[in-house]
């Protein structure tokens, strides 16, 4: 089954009213493969979501970039899935590794998160990813496969789930896997959700990479066979976004 290219822009925590609008702006006008070939989510902060929702050109969504791990109440700061819902907001990000490592989010919490999104009618982009301790010590793949089975475990339809594979080390440092490593991650994460979870569900489930994406790099990471699109961080916020969505036709060709 061919899996339809994914690119997500988190903006994480930046922009201004100004700011954001010039990106939306840049977004609108450019000129990008058609959405049978790319599916584009942007993720501006959650002050900026119905603004960019209202603004933005309508083959691409908007995601929020977290939300409460159940129904809303007395929990002050947060957001819960049924606003995302009730505001028309089809996307969230769970699980992104500043949220595990600087609110210690577990892997039993983002599990639980996930359900829950999803339960409510949202369609999630759920991160793992190692550390460099992790992937120096050559334990990658078993960090990777404990985030994913906390997931798993967890839910049963994996149609409204994006996997991001970000490895931590290459987040904002500039340090990027190279296509090798990434497309060994990707392999072997499919692998482990054909065994573990069906066969359907590995061929159908996107897996996109995050770590340092940018204009110059994202042909080359895109022609990897298990790469399905990018979950991509600071060059969201430039307009060499648009040069990544259009690595989409690598996928095409």
């Amino acid at each position: 089954m061919a899996r339809k290219f994914f690119v997500g822009g988190n903006w994480k925590c930046n922009g201004t009213t100004e700011e954001v609008k010039k990106i939306v702006t840049t977004l609108n006008e450019a000129e990008v493969p058609s959405h049978d070939v790319v599916e584009v989510v942007v993720s501006p902060p959650f002050v900026f979501l119905t603004l960019v929702k209202g603004l933005l050109r309508s083959d691409f969504h908007v995601a929020a970039q977290n939300c409460w791990v159940r129904k809303g109440g007395a929990f002050t700061g947060e957001v819960s899935a049924e606003m995302l819902v009730n505001l028309g907001i089809p996307w969230v990000i769970i699980g992104h590794s500043e949220r595990r490592a600087l609110l210690n989010e577990s892997n039993e919490f983002v599990g639980d998160k996930v359900a829950y999104a999803l339960s409510q009618g949202l369609k999630v982009i759920a991160c793992i990813g190692e550390t460099l301790e992790q992937r120096e010590s050559g334990s990658t793949m078993a960090v990777v496969a404990a985030q994913t089975k906390a997931i798993a475990d967890k839910i049963t339809n994996w149609d409204n789930v994006v996997l991001a594979y970000e490895p931590v080390w290459a987040i904002g440092t500039g340090k990027v896997a190279t296509p090798a490593q990434a497309q060994e991650v990707h392999c072997e994460l499919r692998k482990w959700l054909n065994e573990n979870v069906g066969a359907d569900v590995a061929a159908s489930t996107r897996i996109i990479y995050g770590g340092s994406v940018n204009g110059a790099n994202c042909q080359e990471l895109a022609g990897q066979a298990d790469v399905d699109g990018f979950l991509v961080g600071g060059a969201s916020l430039k307009p060499e976004f648009v040069d990544i969505i259009k690595s989409a036709t690598v996928k095409k060709n």
